[in-house]
């Protein structure tokens, strides 16, 4: 009678390690595959958290001309916003950039920033009374912002004296995921509803 060599046990051994090997290889595919789904649907919220704050800004441009001294700024022919954009919790330029210089004012502008006197992006509903779920469950971690920068509306064919161009805005919005380093800006421009 013949012992066995214990190549049954080696051939058993090395099947089980492929398997196991096989076994991980899927769970690492099946994380990665999770990760990538929860950042997009992060981004989603971001993406949508953005809309929304493109949505109030355009509110709060149409807003009528008698509501508010903003809304009589908004109104105007020819806006005048302060060069830097206007800051502080309280102002009611809150948000409102000119939009004559070297830079967009939305690169110098820090979104994050949420200090009484300094802050210069608005909240989503500061001025229109929208609210909007924030920092739980699936909803994002903080409110969308917004800043509007006007320019003047120089057509094609129309006169070329600006005082009486009329105003085109440039709404850039900034909303977060889930996680607040997901960050999404969106630009719109924006003329008011019956400016030509």
């Amino acid at each position: 009678m013949s012992r066995p060599g214990g190549s049954a046990l080696l051939l058993c051994l090395l099947v089980m390690a492929v398997a196991l090997m096989l076994g991980l290889s899927g769970a690492r595919i099946a994380l990665q595959e999770e990760r990538a789904a929860r950042n997009d649907r992060d981004r989603k919220t971001a993406f949508q958290a953005a809309e929304a704050a493109l949505l109030d800004a355009q509110r709060d441009i149409e807003q009528p001309a008698g509501a508010s001294p903003r809304s009589a700024l908004l109104a105007s022919v020819s806006p005048a916003f302060p060069a830097g954009c206007g800051a502080g919790v309280g102002n009611p330029l809150l948000g409102l950039c000119a939009g004559q210089g070297t830079a967009p004012a939305w690169l110098a502008v820090d979104f994050l920033d949420e200090g009484e006197a300094s802050m210069r992006s608005v909240p989503y509903g500061r001025f229109t009374g929208q609210s909007m779920p924030v920092a739980g469950g699936g909803f994002p971690a903080r409110r969308p912002r917004y800043l509007i920068e006007a320019y003047p509306d120089r057509r094609a064919g129309s006169s070329a004296d600006l005082a009486g161009a009329g105003a085109l805005y440039c709404i850039s919005a900034v909303g977060f995921g889930v996680q607040e380093e997901t960050r999404v800006l969106l630009q719109a421009w924006y003329r008011r509803a019956g400016g030509g």
